[in-house]
C-alpha cells in the first residue's frame, strides 16, 4: 500500500542570476512500512526534499500525497494540523523543550492538539526506547543519545502515517548513532512504521530497505 507519493517536485530559490534550483523534478513513492534512506552530499537537496514532504515548506511546482491526500491543497492552518497529526519529525539537534521533562516533551504534540494521551502507548514507547527510568528528567540531565530517543518517542506518540528523520545521528558519537539506527529499525519492524531518513553516511543508509541518492537536486540512483 502506497503511503507517500512525490510527483515532479521542484523547489527554486531566487530569480535571474541568483536563481538556485534546490530540487529538480523529483518523483518517487514509498510503501507503508518501508524504511527509506535518502543520501547525498551537502547541497544535494535532501533536506529541502524532507521539508517539502513534511509540509514545512511549499514547492515551486509538483505535488506530495500522504495517505492519498494532496497536502499542498491544504491552507497553512490545515497543513500545520495535518503535519502535527500525521507526520513525525526527528531532528539532528533534538529540538526538546528545556523546561519540560522527558514525558512532557513526548506528549507535547498531543497537548498542542488538545488530545488525550494513551498512557499504555506512552509506557510502551518509554520501555521500547529505554527511557522508563528517565521519564521525569529534564533534557539537560540526559545524554545526547537519550535526548534523541526522547525525540523519537515524541515523533511516534501520535501514531503518524510517516516519520521523517533529518540526520538523526549527525550529532551523536558512533555508539549512540548505532543505537538510534537500531531503534528506528525496531520501530519500523514492530510498529510497521514508515520511516524516511536523511543521512550523508552511506553505512547508516545501508540499514534501510531502500536508498535514494540525490545530486544537484535530482535523483541519480535508487538501490
Amino acid at each position: 500500500m502506497e503511503i507517500l507519493k512525490v510527483e515532479n517536485l521542484s523547489k527554486v530559490y531566487g530569480e535571474g542570476g541568483t536563481k538556485v534550483t534546490a530540487l529538480d523534478n523529483v518523483s518517487f513513492s514509498v510503501e507503508k512500512g518501508e524504511f527509506l534512506a535518502i543520501v547525498g552530499a551537502s547541497g544535494s537537496g535532501k533536506s529541502t526534499l524532507l521539508h517539502l514532504i513534511g509540509g514545512v515548506d511549499r514547492p515551486t511546482s509538483g505535488k506530495v500525497f500522504i495517505d492519498g491526500k494532496d497536502i499542498y491543497k491544504f491552507n497553512d492552518d490545515e497543513l500545520a494540523i495535518f503535519r502535527r497529526r500525521k507526520v513525525g519529525l526527528i531532528y539532528q539537534f533534538y529540538n526538546l523543550i528545556p523546561i519540560l521533562n522527558v514525558e512532557e516533551n513526548i506528549l507535547l504534540p498531543l497537548n498542542l492538539d488538545n488530545r488525550e494521551a494513551d498512557k499504555n502507548k506512552l509506557d510502551e514507547l518509554l520501555n521500547l526506547l529505554g527511557l522508563s527510568d528517565r521519564r521525569k528528567h529534564l533534557p539537560s540531565e540526559l545524554s545526547g543519545g537519550q535526548q534523541q530517543r526522547t525525540s523519537i518517542a515524541r515523533s511516534m506518540i501520535t501514531n503518524p502515517n510517516i516519520i521523517l528523520a533529518d540526520e538523526p545521528t549527525g550529532n551523536l558519537d558512533t555508539k549512540a548513532s548505532d543505537e538510534i539506527v537500531e531503534l528506528l529499525k525496531k520501530s519500523n519492524r514492530e510498529y510497521n512504521q514508515t520511516i524516511i531518513m536523511i543521512t550523508h553516511n552511506m553505512e547508516i543508509a545501508k540499514q534501510a530497505d531502500r536508498i535514494i541518492k540525490l545530486e544537484d537536486g535530482k535523483i541519480i540512483e535508487e538501490v
